[in-house]
């Protein structure tokens, strides 16, 4: 088991990650929530019956008075009422400004509970506990919370950073296949962004990191460590944090257009593979480079292309968070650890996207 401090400016907090780490939870909560006395576990309802009860004696067992809400998986799922019936719950209940909220699940999951905890009472604490491999190396990490509106992904949300986040690698071993390699498509994508060697210690595990337990913990420590560099510099997202959507302006479009009936993941492999090709189209992408990457993503069972239109993406981009003004910023990779903001208006992303 290991701890990777993770220095937001606003709060800094530690990750816990290790085979059983959940085992810290109680003792974890009352250091760290000493006026504590309830506590809701946000989950859904593919969660609940792996880890609900577990997470819930770790709280009663340190004193803690646990309210459970368990709400149907999946995206569909990441709206306002969801929110606003976990603020019932908890009203219900008689929270306090010194109680807290427990996210025990994926990215929707974790996104929710930070949301949910940043708004009631005017924000609460929130603990993270991320049951996959996206959650763990990218969602429940960084203090971005929301939830999803018709005319897009993460729309309304807040900055709001937990108090702690534990990541039990035992968790992983329950993931479906799919998800699992869902959440490699953000590995794959701290590699290409600032980590070259992770870059190249996923090459050399050659496909196959989920059945070595002490290399996933570290490639999942690795991966928080990485994004803990980037938020440092840039909590709110207004400027080098920006390189953490590599593959997301088109992958939010793809996903958004589907209904969310395709998986995050996948979608912004998808992303960035077309990405990948409109660089070396434009030249900022050597061939060797490029085709490196995309043998790299497939080594790992992601997508690396889509049939969606570059009109389609520009008109969906139009709507995505990463807006600023009349422009769009778009991440670029020109070689693996050098990411490049590059501001485009929607005529230039669409020269980009079509050459």
């Amino acid at each position: 088991m290991r701890t990777v401090r993770f220095p937001a400016p606003s709060k800094e907090y530690d990750v816990v990650i290790g085979n059983g780490a959940v085992s810290v939870l109680g003792t974890e909560a009352k250091k760290l929530c000493p006026g504590a006395l309830k506590a809701l576990i946000v989950t859904e309802t593919n969660v609940a019956p792996l880890y609900l009860d577990r997470v819930k004696n770790e709280l009663e067992g340190a004193g803690i008075e646990v309210t459970d809400y368990v709400f149907e998986a999946g995206e569909k799922s990441k709206g306002i009422e969801t929110i606003a019936a976990m603020w019932n719950r908890m009203a219900e209940a008689g929270f306090t400004r010194t109680d807290f909220v427990v996210g025990l699940g994926g990215g929707v999951t974790t996104d929710m509970a930070g949301f949910a905890a940043a708004t009631f009472l005017r924000g609460i604490s929130v603990i993270q506990i991320p049951t996959s491999l996206l959650a763990m190396v990218d969602a429940s990490i960084g203090g971005k919370t929301g939830i999803d509106i018709a005319k897009g992904k993460n729309q309304v949300g807040a900055f709001w950073q937990p108090s702690i986040v534990i990541e039990d690698i035992s968790f992983l071993k329950t993931l479906p296949d799919e998800v699992f390699t869902e959440g490699m498509g953000e590995v794959v994508k701290h590699a290409f962004i600032v980590d070259p060697e992770l870059l190249e210690k996923l090459e050399r595990a050659n496909g196959s990191i989920r059945e070595d337990e002490a290399l996933l913990e570290d490639i999942v420590a690795m991966n928080v460590s990485d994004k803990a560099s980037v938020v440092k510099e840039d909590e709110n997202d207004n400027g080098r944090r920006q390189i953490l959507n590599y593959g997301h302006t088109i992958g939010h479009v793809i996903e958004r257009d589907s209904g969310y009936t395709k998986p995050h993941g996948i979608c912004v492999a998808k992303g960035m593979g077309i990405m990948i090709d409109a660089c070396v189209r434009a030249g900022f992408l050597d061939a060797g480079t490029a085709e490196r990457m995309k043998d790299l993503m497939k080594l790992y069972k992601l997508p690396v292309s889509d049939d969606i239109t570059p009109e389609a993406i520009v008109a969906g981009a139009m709507n995505d968070k990463k807006k600023r003004g009349g422009s769009i910023s778009v991440i670029l990779v020109n070689k693996p650890g050098q990411a490049e903001i590059k501001k485009m208006s929607p005529e230039e992303l669409l020269r980009f996207l079509s050459k």
